[in-house]
């Protein structure tokens, strides 16, 4: 039985035992019962300030429900985004090429686009998520993710080379470098630079 059920089930008794005393009245009202029914309604009264706060918190408790599936439905929406537009591996083309500029191997190219991907999830799951619900280290990166936002990457996803760090195991070099500008001349990444940041744009 919940909270409220017996609260007002509480209350309930208490007017079913005033209703008592009134029909005893319509015979006789001595002073004890006249006592009597001063307790019965100062508790009557304080049954209904606590049912009044009792459903105050099941409001809030709503209202927080609410904001947690819309968190979720945003996270849901954001991934499905992802998973539609960016590819989980670089296509390798038919024949005996196994490499691309630099001796850089299909699967260290595909290692690079799953770290991306997997940045990009996590940052943009906590961005999606209510600021009450992060912690303190997820509320500092849910700042920072907004300062680096510009008119021009509105509506639209990236991720930074802090991104990749904070979110995966990839080492930030020089190969990791070469391997974006490769990404980018295939056209799976796009750079917005500004502010002293390289955005890269996902396409």
């Amino acid at each position: 039985m919940s909270e409220l059920e017996d609260i007002s089930h509480h209350i309930h008794d208490r007017i079913s035992s005033l209703q008592r005393l009134l029909d005893l009245s319509v015979v006789e009202f001595p002073q004890n019962k006249i006592k009597k029914l001063g307790q019965e309604l100062f508790a009557l009264e304080r049954l209904l300030e606590e049912f009044e706060k009792c459903v105050d918190q099941q409001k809030e408790q709503l209202r927080h429900l609410k904001e947690l599936e819309e968190s979720f439905q945003k996270d849901f929406k954001d991934i499905q985004h992802i998973k539609e537009n960016i590819p989980a591996h670089m296509l390798r083309k038919k024949g005996p090429v196994k490499y691309m500029r630099g001796r850089v191997s299909y699967q260290q190219l595909n290692a690079v686009v799953q770290s991306i991907n997997t940045a990009a999830t996590a940052k943009y799951k906590i961005l999606h998520q209510s600021v009450k619900t992060l912690n303190n280290h997820a509320r500092k990166l849910h700042q920072r993710f907004k300062e680096q936002e510009t008119s021009d990457t509105k509506g639209q996803y990236f991720v930074v080379e802090d991104d990749i760090r904070e979110f995966t195991q990839m080492k930030v070099d020089k190969r990791f470098q070469g391997i974006l500008n490769m990404l980018r001349h295939c056209q799976r990444l796009r750079e917005l630079r500004g502010g002293g940041i390289t955005r890269y744009m996902l396409i």
